[in-house]
């Protein structure tokens, strides 16, 4: 092993860009995406000692000391819609409450359960902002990416802090811009589908819209940093399949993220990630077409094996996530035969980041996620 290559001397910054390009390294990142607030409840009542953890206080999604978990910085800018609507309760008894949400959406929600503001089951969602081009033109006026908040008040601090750093930073937040994302959350997944074919013109302009006010959004900060990845959150997918289909997507999608990525491409940002819960598998070779070249968080119940997908689409797409969050809260036996069977191939073949498939549950218990965390570590090289 030469000194370059030695863990002593690549930073994690490196190790990350050389994964990102499948080529080989000494180590791996260790990254996980986070915990359900039940979870750090339930750790709590378990022996997690709150008062040497950022677990429940912090985001594990950019690093955990108790963990080992690698630092990542997020340039959070703010993609959201301002001014907000105001938050009115529409109807409450013991079990729920009907509400309109700051981003127009009125849910229905289950009362029981809830931890620090998180259900425990989803919201079923009753109504959506925008649904024709007088709700959307009201829509429009709430996104001005020139607005000065839109960056960090202290965006100039941290721009120098970034310059010669150890460690990735990544363009916006997890979770923060997708283009159908962005639609569903204004239009809602069926009222959504039914656009694509009613009313293709505000679907068009929609797109284009949202594509304008990103691309105002991030210049700025792309001419101040070089970042090391952009992820687009989609969540457009089921169990079975996408929510939105290839032929879809080169009508109304491609062209929008083509021209998204060949900016990012042009500021050097040359890993783009592709989040999606679900079997979006069928958009892949779309996505892979337009730049993308990473998918994660690779949904386990979904069918979403990363050695299946390495075998459909080989080393241009990278991946991360894959393991099973159902299997860890099993305990040690079946954590052993889960990390074995596909951390050690996959790191062998390259471009693979191993953390479970999504955000820790409160299945997991302490002592099984003490066991993941130290047996993880061991297979990545930490």
């Amino acid at each position: 092993m030469t000194q370059e290559s030695s863990p002593e001397a690549l930073t994690h910054r490196q190790c990350l860009l050389r994964v990102l390009r499948g080529e080989p390294t000494p180590w791996t990142p260790n990254y996980e995406l986070g915990c359900w607030e039940h979870t750090v409840d339930r750790w709590l009542s378990e022996g997690l000692d709150q008062e040497k953890t950022w677990i429940g206080r912090g985001d594990m999604f950019e690093g955990e000391p108790l963990f080992h978990l690698d630092r990542r910085a997020f340039a959070r800018l703010d993609a959201g819609l301002y001014p907000q609507f105001e938050h009115e309760v529409l109807e409450e008894d013991e079990r729920y409450v009907t509400a309109r949400h700051a981003n127009g959406i009125v849910t229905r929600a289950l009362k029981e359960g809830t931890v620090r503001g998180m259900r425990l089951s989803m919201d079923t969602y009753i109504d959506f902002p925008v649904k024709d081009k007088d709700s959307w033109e009201d829509m429009k006026r709430r996104y001005k990416a020139s607005a000065i908040w839109r960056y960090p008040f202290w965006w100039n601090e941290q721009v120098q802090q970034w310059q010669n750093r150890d460690y990735p930073v990544i363009l916006m937040g997890n979770g923060t811009f997708g283009l159908y994302s962005h639609l569903r959350s204004w239009v809602g997944t069926e009222n959504l589908s039914r656009m694509f074919y009613d009313d293709p013109r505000l679907i068009e302009d929609m797109l284009e819209f949202v594509t304008d006010f990103f691309l105002e959004l991030v210049e700025p900060a792309l001419q101040q940093v070089q970042f090391d990845y952009f992820n687009f959150f989609e969540d457009c997918a089921g169990k079975h399949t996408c929510l939105f289909g290839p032929n879809l997507y080169k009508r109304f999608f491609k062209k929008h993220y083509d021209r998204i990525i060949q900016r990012l491409n042009r500021a050097g940002i040359y890993s783009i990630w592709v989040d999606s819960d679900g079997t979006p598998t069928p958009l892949v070779p779309c996505w892979m077409d337009s730049g993308v070249n990473m998918l994660w968080p690779l949904e386990q119940a979904s069918d979403m094996d990363p050695r299946d997908l390495r075998k459909k689409f080989g080393k241009s797409l990278c991946l991360a996530g894959g393991i099973d969050k159902r299997e860890i809260a099993k305990g040690p036996a079946a954590i052993e035969k889960e990390l074995y069977a596909k951390i050690p191939p996959l790191l062998e073949q390259g471009g693979y980041i191993p953390h479970i498939d999504h955000a820790i549950d409160p299945d997991i218990s302490w002592d099984n996620m003490q066991y993941y965390m130290e047996l993880k570590r061991k297979l990545i090289g930490r």
